[in-house]
């Protein structure tokens, strides 16, 4: 098949959506398809269309439909449409009643559906791969990293907040890589760095140095508000290194409900409490690392490229019979009604908590 896979860009940025279009594409064509990759659909043949994020790329989908009818699209959703977007944009609800198929990285984010749409739904988890070499942690400090562009949606200075409340005798270091999205960003970061001896902003990183930190990582922290299912998450257990997260749906789907190394969005004595458990309890963080090496099969490049390898075939048989899935699509036209009577009702999340204050 010719897949055209489209992700919005944020120019010169290597966004968390680009990385797994990218996997995908690399994925795709080992599985011996013909894949294009590009921020929107730039017009040319194509026997399936592949996007990310339902609001944004929907003038793509919408291209695509009226130059390719019949032709079958997988939408699939990050954490902004299925926590926000897709209770409150004509957009997002639109891409949703267009898709033949939606595609999450994880399945507690079925509950943030409308059940009308649920039935079209597909769950493929993120893949990684650790990185070659060793990497061991480094014995004079317990160094817990942060890889995450600098966005409110990220709270990413969760973790240096919570690094403050450590005593004097620890030995916390927070590494903090990413890119600032706004110069307020970035001198809120340098202000951080300035007044906290535990924090270090080291900016962007290529992937593969990021990689290599993650692999050397006492703990990554994850702070985020809402995620779809987080690449670094992924990452993580593939380098066998725990993880704390903020509980949301997105990380609640990967890591399982009962999970010990959660803490509420925005909660950074809660924040701080498990990194001081993870420094002083060895026992603790064995546990974190024992569970997180039983869910590594997940994350498995195998059991993504199989994934991929059934969706495929189910577009496949879709475009064969010229005609769109089930699950809510009806013909060529997207959705341009009044918003069915699901969307009035917040869906449900895997979630507690509110932000609060440092």
């Amino acid at each position: 098949m010719r897949v055209a896979v489209v992700s919005p860009e944020r120019p010169g940025l290597a966004t968390g959506n680009q990385v797994t279009a990218r996997r995908w594409a690399r994925l795709l064509r080992g599985l011996g398809h013909q894949v294009s990759v590009g921020p929107e659909y730039d017009g040319r043949p194509a026997d399936a269309l592949v996007v990310l994020h339902a609001r944004k790329s929907y003038a793509s989908l919408e291209r695509f439909r009226r130059r390719r009818p019949g032709t079958p699209v997988v939408v699939a959703l990050t954490g902004t449409d299925l926590y926000g977007d897709i209770r409150t944009s004509r957009e997002a609800q639109r891409s949703l009643q267009a898709a033949d198929r939606l595609l999450l990285l994880q399945p507690a984010g079925l509950q943030a559906l409308p059940p009308s749409f649920r039935a079209k739904a597909r769950v493929i988890y993120q893949s990684a791969t650790r990185p070659l070499g060793r990497f061991p942690v480094r014995r004079n400090v317990f160094e817990a990293v942060v890889l995450s562009h600098l966005r409110p949606v990220k709270d990413p200075l969760r973790a240096a907040a919570a690094a403050r409340l450590r005593p004097a005798s620890s030995r916390l270091r927070v590494l903090h890589a990413g890119a600032a999205l706004s110069p307020e960003a970035a001198e809120a970061a340098r202000r951080e760095q300035a007044g906290n001896a535990r924090y270090l902003w080291l900016g962007p990183l290529p992937r593969w140095r990021a990689l290599r930190l993650l692999a050397r990582a006492r703990l990554l922290v994850l702070s985020s508000e809402m995620e779809g299912g987080a690449n670094v998450v992924s990452e993580a257990l593939a380098c066998s290194v725990p993880v704390l997260s903020s509980r949301i749906s997105g990380s609640i789907g990967i890591l399982g409900p009962d999970y010990p190394g959660y803490f509420e969005v925005g909660d950074t004595k809660g924040l701080a409490a498990l990194l001081a458990r993870a420094e002083d309890e060895p026992s603790f963080l064995a546990d974190l690392r024992r569970r997180g090496r039983s869910l590594a099969r997940l994350v498995s490049p195998a059991r993504e490229r199989e994934g991929w390898r059934r969706l495929l075939r189910e577009m496949a048989r879709l475009a064969r019979a010229g005609r769109q899935g089930s699950g809510g699509c009806h013909g060529n036209t997207p959705w341009a009604g009044a918003p069915p009577r699901a969307w009035a009702r917040p869906a449900a999340r895997v979630r507690s908590g509110r932000r609060r204050g440092r």
